[in-house]
């Protein structure tokens, strides 16, 4: 099998060409907002999600170009849902992916609108019948599992009690439902639309959804012990930031010692769902290892 730093920094790539192309240039009035968007979306990243929804879609032998339109949608809700967090009323960080943060360049105002507008621009990539031969009838099951994994069900409602429960004690139960929500929702809906755009069976759908419930957890759990372990270069966002928030994390309620072997125990049974797959499952195998081992 390639590397997969290869395999990830030519997704990239295509991922990266893809958002240019489907967003307004910066030009386009008015220029501040398209300005915005771009500078959020472009400032880095590991487009984990994208590469979720692409990999998925190989894992049961679909094309790249069917998963593209899915990926690209993923990328900008990711981002907008990053806007909105580092703003004041939020979590009010001052930089992301070692940049200054969107609300620090252009204002509050602006970024909530910028955030507003990727949102929305998700949807209306998500509806371009040219974009892809993906049948309309999956195309519809595409744009439901991303919108129930965005709103209130899932990231929104996550962000909710993550903001409800900063400085308070919550059970394992609470933790787990919050966390599920806040990262782990748009993880498995990655896994799962990727399925979708490449023509999965259901069997082969209940592989990507088991294993991306336990790498979105897992995701998370990483996270946490990174705020904490981590450095603020190597992350590109302010590290500690989670311990002076007081806000729930696994660390906080487990330790972390205990996070690291049920972050473990979550890849292993990432691996363990996909490996029936055969070599399509390769490259999630080699994901779920790098999520695991990853420094930012």
């Amino acid at each position: 099998m390639r590397d997969l730093s290869d395999i990830m920094a030519e997704r990239r790539t295509l991922v990266d060409a893809a958002l240019d192309r489907r967003l307004p240039p910066a030009d386009e009035p008015p220029p501040t907002i398209h300005e915005a968007m771009r500078y959020s979306v472009f400032a880095g990243g590991k487009r984990l999600r994208p590469m979720l929804a692409l990999f998925g879609c190989e894992a049961v032998g679909g094309k790249l170009e069917d998963a593209m339109p899915a990926a690209v949608a993923l990328e900008l809700i990711h981002t907008y849902s990053l806007v909105h967090d580092d703003l004041p009323a939020m979590d009010d960080d001052d930089f992301r992916r070692g940049r200054p943060t969107c609300h620090k360049v252009y204002g509050e105002a602006v970024a909530v609108l910028a955030g507003d507008a990727l949102l929305t621009h998700a949807f209306q990539v998500l509806a371009d019948p040219t974009a892809t031969d993906v049948p309309a009838a999956r195309r519809l099951q595409i744009v439901a599992e991303i919108s129930a994994a965005a709103g209130s069900l899932g990231m929104v409602g996550g962000q909710t009690m993550d903001i409800q429960a900063e400085g308070k004690a919550l059970d394992p139960t609470a933790l787990l439902t919050l966390h599920s929500k806040k990262t782990g929702a748009l993880l498995r809906a990655s896994l799962r639309v990727g399925g979708l755009a490449g023509g999965a069976d259901d069997a082969a759908m209940a592989r990507l959804t088991r294993y991306g419930e336990r790498l979105g957890l897992a995701f998370q759990i990483v996270d946490d012990i990174l705020d904490i372990e981590g450095s603020s270069v190597e992350m590109g966002k302010t590290a500690g930031s989670d311990m002076r928030k007081h806000k729930a994390t696994y660390p906080a309620v487990f330790g972390l010692e205990a996070s690291r072997q049920e972050a473990a125990r979550l890849l292993a049974e990432a691996c363990e769902a996909v490996f029936p797959l055969g070599g399509g499952a390769t490259t999630l195998l080699a994901l779920a290892d790098f999520v695991g081992r990853r420094r930012s």
